[in-house]
This record gives C-alpha cells, sequence and structure tokens, in this order.
C-alpha cells in the first residue's frame, strides 16, 4: 500500500505485507519544531526517515463485526525506528546536535476509508539519541493522507 501524507508532516508512506497480520512500514516525510524562548521565536523544518515493524491484532475481529479491514484498517502494535538530520532544511532553529534517532514500541491504529482517505495514529515511549544525550522519548505519529493505486 503506497500511502502520500498531507496533514502536519507532509510524506510518503509504504506498507508491504510479510504475513496476514504482519507489515512492514516505511515512511519518508518532514517533521516541523518550534521553540520560542525570551520572545525569539525559531522553528524547523526537518527530513526524516521511519520504519516499523507493525502486527494488526484485531483484524479477525473487526472482519467479524462487519468492519471495514481493507487495506490494513486496524489496530496494531509495533517497533518503530527513526532517523532525522540536526539541521533544519527551512527554518532558522539551530540546534548544537548533528542526528536524532528514535526506536521503541508502539499502539497504532489506521483506517482507509472508500475515498481513499487514510488516517492513523500511533502512540508510544521510545529511546532517543544523538550525538550528545539519550533519553526516554515520547512517540506520536498522526497521519492524514491518500492511498494510491487500489
Amino acid at each position: 500500500m503506497f500511502k502520500i501524507n498531507i496533514l502536519l508532516t507532509p510524506g510518503i508512506e509504504y506498507e508491504v505485507g510479510l504475513s496476514k497480520n504482519m507489515t512492514f512500514d516505511f515512511r519518508l516525510g518532514t517533521g516541523f519544531a518550534y521553540r520560542n524562548f525570551n520572545g525569539n521565536s525559531e522553528y524547523g523544518i526537518y527530513p526524516y526517515i521511519e520504519a516499523g515493524y507493525r502486527y494488526y491484532y484485531n483484524l479477525e475481529k473487526r472482519k467479524n463485526k462487519g468492519k471495514n479491514i481493507s487495506r490494513n484498517s486496524g489496530n496494531y502494535i509495533a517497533l518503530t525506528s527513526l532517523l532525522t538530520n540536526g539541521d533544519p532544511i527551512i527554518g532558522n532553529l539551530k540546534t548544537s546536535i548533528d542526528y536524532y534517532g528514535r526506536v521503541g514500541p508502539v499502539w497504532g491504529f489506521q483506517r482507509t476509508y472508500t475515498s481513499n482517505l487514510n488516517l492513523g495514529l500511533e502512540l508510544g515511549l521510545g529511546y532517543g539519541f544523538d550525538n550528545l544525550d539519550e533519553a526516554l522519548s515520547t512517540i506520536i505519529n498522526f497521519r492524514l493522507g491518500w492511498v494510491l493505486g487500489k
């Protein structure tokens, strides 16, 4: 399933089935950061690569209730990872890091509607790291886009 995400973090996404309930999801996108410190506003738009291994745990239950399961419309647990550059491609937000990475488990869901509109949300807690530090990292991914093709 090939998707174009348009809201908040524009990008492209490809999800390929590995088995009946498991997929691998790969995204190239952009992220947004904003900081206001002592009246100085800074922002940055950053490119990122994200990949995740998903296990859809409720497809059969949704199907038995007569709900849509096409194009992986269901709930899942996943292990996700992200890598981004430390410098924005657009904006004036300056940091002292060269890169940022994150890996961790998430709970998520996605729904694909008959119009090919795709909605997705992931929530989790992971391990975040850069060239200077490491810490627990909150994972929140919200996507709104369209599935291309059949």
